[in-house]
């Protein structure tokens, strides 16, 4: 009976190192997929001596190393946590390949799976990471101009010409602006007219200069009201500080540097560049040099992390019986985010390659015995005669 056990033995052996290296093989196929993380095989006997068996695998919990990568919007965890990703039913899924990007309706979504990112709302719950509400800035209206530099005195017209402005609806418009001398009537006298791009007069007004040159005070200000798209915008044109040489001036014997700047308005402007923070919020560019900052990443955490299960795509999911916690990225528990990065595959080849030579042993042992165990069961049937005389 013993020789029969150690037949079994044996071949549990066997059984055992074949599925060690089914383990071992897969790890080393995944080595270079992003966000996976290798799992580990253990024996443990069966009974009293009745052989051994391969116990259940366990995840490799410690992190991969980071690679930086050509898209802002690709991110990694520096800690603990996992990425969220929904489907279109709402199943959850976890992750820590981050190789996101944005779809056309301006949702974060997972590259590989296409399973949208979440964000936690102000209620801490789950919802879809989105800037469908931000892939542009709405048109602003321009309401303040600013003119600087000297007008010479020996000029008896002055041009400020193209001056761009923005009308509610987001349209351009060129200004122009003369300064005409009316020193005969008045001294110290410009009367300005302003002009649009059809040459159409749409404003007038006047400016007058003390002996030093300076504005004088009442004179330091323009109100023009425009007629876009029926209807009405009014520009505030500013000329300076009255008794300052800031702003604009009329200095005798100086040459003329007069030029306007416009303040503010723009058409609507879009995206630029979108790169997330350490504390996964996404700071958004956009093409006027204006920054926003839009939602921020939710990080899933649990408290034993071999509660995942490994999916395809490097995804993992939970039981519903188990307990995972939902945070904000760099908040307690939670690692912060590496924007422009990968988490690579946690696998380390030298030790995969190390278990194989071990696990290759061992199946030569565990054969070496079943062959032995074989050959002793013949001899002692043919001593029993079982061979036949």
């Amino acid at each position: 009976m013993s020789m029969l056990q150690a037949l079994f033995n044996s071949f549990s052996g066997m059984f055992g190192f074949s599925r060690g290296l089914d383990n071992i093989g897969n790890n080393i196929s995944n080595m270079n997929t992003a966000g996976f993380r290798g799992r580990q095989s253990f024996f443990e006997n069966v009974g009293d001596h009745q052989g051994s068996r391969l116990g259940e695998p366990t995840t490799d919990t410690n992190a991969g190393d980071f690679q930086q990568t050509a898209s802002t919007t690709d991110v990694a965890i520096d800690g603990k946590g996992m990425f969220v990703l929904r489907d279109s039913s709402g199943r959850i899924f976890y992750t820590r390949a981050g190789h996101f990007r944005f779809d056309d309706n301006g949702f974060l979504i997972d590259d590989r799976s296409g399973y949208r990112v979440a964000a936690l709302d102000d209620g801490g719950k789950l919802t879809d990471f989105t800037i469908s509400n931000m892939m542009t800035l709405p048109p602003l209206p321009t309401t303040s101009v600013n003119f600087s530099g000297n007008i010479a005195t020996t000029e008896a017209t002055k041009s400020v010409t193209g001056i761009t402005v923005y009308d509610a609806a987001g349209g351009v418009h060129k200004l122009s602006l003369t300064f005409t001398d009316n020193s005969k009537i008045t001294t110290g006298s410009r009367l300005v007219s302003i002009t649009d791009e059809s040459g159409a007069t749409v404003g007038s007004g006047e400016v007058r200069f003390s002996p030093d040159g300076t504005l004088k005070a009442g004179f330091e200000k323009l109100a023009v009201l425009l007629n876009y798209n029926g209807a009405k915008q009014a520009i505030s044109l500013n000329f300076g500080t009255p008794g300052a040489y800031s702003g604009t001036t009329q200095i005798n014997g100086a040459a003329s540097t007069v030029a306007a700047k416009v303040q503010d308005g723009h058409g609507v402007i879009g995206v630029s560049t979108a790169s997330f923070d350490e504390q996964g919020v996404l700071q958004i560019n956009y093409s006027n040099a204006d920054t926003r900052a839009g939602p921020r990443l939710a990080l899933a955490n649990t408290q034993d992390e071999q509660v995942y299960r490994l999916q395809s795509a490097a995804l993992y999911t939970v039981g519903d019986a188990y307990v995972i916690r939902y945070g904000k990225a760099s908040d307690a528990n939670y690692g912060s985010i590496r924007g422009g990065s990968l988490e690579l595959s946690n696998v380390d080849l030298t030790r995969e390659l190390t278990q194989m030579i071990i696990v290759q042993r061992g199946y030569q042992a565990s054969s070496r015995v079943l062959s032995v165990t074989d050959t002793m069961l013949q001899q002692l049937y043919q001593s029993t005669g079982g061979g036949g005389g």
